[in-house]
């Protein structure tokens, strides 16, 4: 059956039909080529010959751009040639200067097994010497100085680059001819580990000019609202953008599944995303369904299985899952029957959101909006590579997000709005960095300011002054106790926890994250699987847990307050006046509440310290005349207050690229510092990440979305797809979404005047 026929086939069946919000036909178009105007070796020029190449007009920008010494991040979708974008250009470098090096760095270690293949069946068909090596933690000790002495291509991931600095002398040789640095899904370098990735690029660039070497950057990344931005951001040069795609795309249909529509609560996510993969797998139409956990992953697959059994009887074996855990030849092997056809519905997490090679698919499900319109793409360009139809189904949640687009797919469909957000200004990231740097080359004060900026002597003199670093007459040094590595974790700020089960450790949390997540009594939930914490060893900064079959999960009673510190900017906006600056975040823990499909079963108390960091803010400070519309129709100012904090809280990771975990909120009636009804918005992570400041020059757009939200969910009072928060620490109470939706009307005068 065809994609097509499909579609008239769901479309037709009432077991379907009333859970389909909108279909979108995606038009696809024919392919855009020409030759580079900076010439290819010939050896490049045959082997495209040979094997019917012809290259798209990115592709050939690409080399162009590349060749002019520029600088360039590629922005285009998925199955687009990438690959071939920025190996093309590595050719050339190689011919030319046999004796370059170049760099290759991806964010997961799957990424570089897939991708040396490709790299090595190029250079068997050029004849052009790459010697491509993969360098991480799994690289055998005996491997490792020859590759460092002899690679031209090295291909590592963060993390690896972050231990192999301090050793940098061992890599003189590399680095004196590093000319070309190449980033792959560079997309994936924002918030906190963007912001550590952005510093670690530096102290890399630090350690080239060291040895005399200026390479120059390839990012590949998916669609973003600012590509130049984040690309200079994340290196601090300045980028040529290409994001007018060449390649060819069929045509393709995008659905809009709501089982929740109508507030229907009968049906699950996860359970219509089974059935439809049943579904179009005995149609033979080869599906992939991204799930957000391996539990997940597990779950869809057999549901699926069950329901082809229930059906004719045949096909179970052709549905499998596909997750991290699995032994790498169970992965390979999945891989490969994909390829082969033979394996027609796979269950995945994001794990096969990266650019893994799996061959071609006819559909793609998703179970839930991804967190971002960037993963929504990389996901959906799985299915239909090259000029075929191709189909996309988005199974929403019961969430805000999700079911903002359920009603309002014209925003789905539109432009990227979505901005990654990076900032090397963090002073905890920031100083940490400075460490780094400081145990690789001496630090001084003024010749380093282009790497880590103005605050840099207050820095050094800071750590100094703890004993830290030491002032020499080259600069400053490290002469701390342990490796200064080890003290900084790229996915982290400031103190952390690990949290262990017997021993094995599942993941590291920072201190906000403890109190809030892993605290003593939580169920924690990594990759799909419950643990339980037992108990906190306080002295090592570990978190102790078992595992767990509970029906329960848990949710922090918590106790906010902010302190203004300072104001940076300000605005006048209807109805009220925004602010940005540094605020104080007080939050305490005083107990739990233990929680099955919503209602609460039970609560425990906790005796927690509070904790306090500083973090930057936007606040709402709301004039007289906006709260007298409010009261003025019977409603309940805080909880109006707190539904508007809830919405624009929820609807922020549309423009700015987090999680709505990522941010706190507060709102107060009367706040003792503003005098007025007041509504703070704060980066969740001590020192911020530029979060609210994103937040604050796009606070217009969001309010505009904020108030579609409310306007458009059936609800009476309130409820998980609008204004209830799975974060709240005050079990959403109070709330009025009448009230709410007064204030974020009001808030959105500007844009709808400017409309009209």
């Amino acid at each position: 059956m065809s994609v097509a026929d499909f579609l008239d086939l769901i479309v037709e069946n009432p077991r379907f039909s009333g859970y389909i919000s909108h279909i979108k036909k995606i038009p696809g178009h024919d392919a855009t080529f020409r030759d580079p105007i900076s010439p290819l070796p010939g050896q490049v020029i045959r082997y495209l010959q040979q094997a019917d190449i012809r290259l798209y007009s990115h592709q050939a920008a690409s080399v162009d751009a590349i060749a002019a010494g520029k600088d360039v991040i590629l922005c285009t979708p998925t199955a687009s040639g990438k690959t071939l974008s920025f190996l093309l250009p590595l050719c050339r470098i190689r011919a030319e200067e046999p004796d370059a090096t170049a760099l290759a760095i991806y964010p997961a270690k799957a990424l570089t097994r897939d991708q040396l293949a490709a790299i090595r069946a190029l250079e068997k068909e050029t004849k052009i010497s790459l010697n491509p090596s993969i360098y991480d933690g799994d690289t055998p000790r005996h491997e490792r100085a020859g590759i460092r002495s002899r690679a031209g291509l090295v291909l590592t991931n963060p993390y690896e680059i972050h231990h192999i600095l301090p050793w940098h002398h061992q890599w003189s040789t590399f680095f004196s001819h590093l000319r070309y640095i190449i980033i792959d899904e560079a997309h994936q370098y924002r918030g906190v580990f963007g912001s550590h990735m952005a510093l670690l690029l530096r102290r890399l660039l630090r350690i080239c000019a060291n040895y005399g070497s200026h390479p120059v950057f390839f990012l590949s990344s998916a669609t973003l609202a600012n590509p130049d931005v984040f690309a200079h951001e994340l290196t601090g040069r300045n980028f040529e953008v290409i994001s007018e795609s060449g390649a060819p795309t069929g045509v393709r249909y995008f659905i809009l599944y709501n089982p929740y529509i109508g507030g229907n609560t009968e049906r699950s996510v996860y359970t219509e995303s089974a059935t439809l993969l049943a579904s179009l797998v005995e149609t033979d139409l080869q599906t992939l369904c991204f799930t957000g956990s391996r539990r997940m992953a597990e779950m869809v697959a057999t549901w699926a299985q069950e329901r082809l059994k229930e059906g004719k009887g045949i096909k179970t074996h052709q549905v499998a899952a596909y997750r991290a855990g699995y032994l790498p030849e169970e992965r390979r092997a999945i891989e490969n029957q994909l390829k082969a056809g033979t394996l027609k519905g796979i269950v995945s997490t994001n794990a096969l959101e990266l650019g893994i090679d799996i061959g071609s698919l006819d559909a793609v499900i998703m179970t839930g909006y991804p967190g971002t319109m960037m993963s929504t793409w990389q996901q959906t360009g799985r299915a239909g590579r090259g000029a075929g139809p191709a189909l996309a189904v988005l199974v929403s949640f019961q969430n805000p997000l999700d079911q903002y687009f359920m009603d309002h797919p014209e925003e789905f469909f539109g432009k990227s709005h979505e901005h990654a957000i990076i900032t090397t200004k963090n002073p905890y990231i920031l100083s940490g960095q400075i460490l780094c740097a400081a145990a690789e080359l001496p630090v001084d004060s003024m010749r380093d300011l282009q790497w880590f900026g103005q605050g840099l002597s207050d820095h050094l003199q800071a750590f100094e002054t703890a004993h830290v670093l030491t002032r020499t007459t080259r600069g400053y040094v490290y002469s701390g106790r342990k490796r200064a590595v080890e003290l900084v974790t790229l996915s982290g700020i400031g103190q952390t926890w690990t949290v262990e089960v017997r021993g094995r450790v599942l993941e590291t949390v920072d201190n906000g994250q403890a109190f809030r997540e892993a605290h003593p009594g939580a169920v924690i939930i990594h990759q799909g699987e419950k643990y339980l914490v037992d108990r906190w060893d306080y002295d090592r900064h570990r978190i102790l847990a078992t595992g767990a079959e509970v029906e329960y999960y848990t949710r922090p009673n918590q106790q906010t307050s902010v302190t203004i510190i300072s104001e940076s900017e300000s605005r006048k906006i209807p109805g009220a006046t925004l602010y940005l600056g540094e605020v104080s975040v007080s939050e305490q823990c005083s107990g739990y509440r233990k929680i099955v499909r919503q209602t609460t079963i039970g609560t425990e108390r906790l005796d927690l310290p509070a904790i306090t960091y500083t973090t930057v803010a936007l606040w709402v400070v709301f004039d007289q005349s906006a709260v007298s519309k409010v009261t003025g129709e019977q409603c309940d100012l805080p909880g109006a207050l707190h539904g508007a904090e809830h919405a624009l809280i929820a609807m922020t990771p549309f423009f700015v690229l987090c999680d709505r975990w990522d941010l706190g909120g507060l709102s107060t009636a009367i706040d003792h510092q503003t005098g007025s009804a007041t509504i703070f918005i704060y980066d969740g992570y001590e020192g911020g990440v530029g979060l609210a400041e994103r937040a604050y020059e796009l606070f217009a757009e969001i309010c505009r979305i904020s108030a579609g939200l409310v306007n458009s969910c059936r609800c009476s009072g309130g409820c998980p797809a609008c204004i209830h928060s799975p974060k709240c620490g005050n079990d959403n109470q109070p709330l009025d979404k009448a009230g709410t939706r007064i204030l974020l009307n009001l808030l959105s005068e500007t844009i709808e005047r400017t409309e009209n």
